[in-house]
């Protein structure tokens, strides 16, 4: 498969909410710790790739607090 061609550079994903979750993640924009301190370092298609995965693990927390809303308390409301 070829590779496309980027007429402009990869954005940084970074949103400033530059705080780690208790995964060891960014909150703001799901890179790991390695994945933000070598993002100049990386080549465009390492960019596109880290992007990806930034997704999925939106995608996956996003799921994960969803079905954790959806569980009933522990005891019923009384009201």
């Amino acid at each position: 498969m070829a590779e496309q061609l980027e007429f402009f550079p990869i954005q940084s994903p970074c949103r400033g909410i530059c705080q780690s979750d208790e995964r060891g993640f960014c909150r703001g924009c799901m890179r790991s710790r390695d994945e933000r301190f070598n993002w100049q370092k990386m080549s465009d298609v390492e960019k596109q790739e880290v992007i990806r995965l930034c997704r999925q693990r939106l995608l996956r927390k996003l799921r994960a607090n969803k079905t954790a809303d959806n569980e009933e308390p522990q005891q019923p409301s009384l009201f």
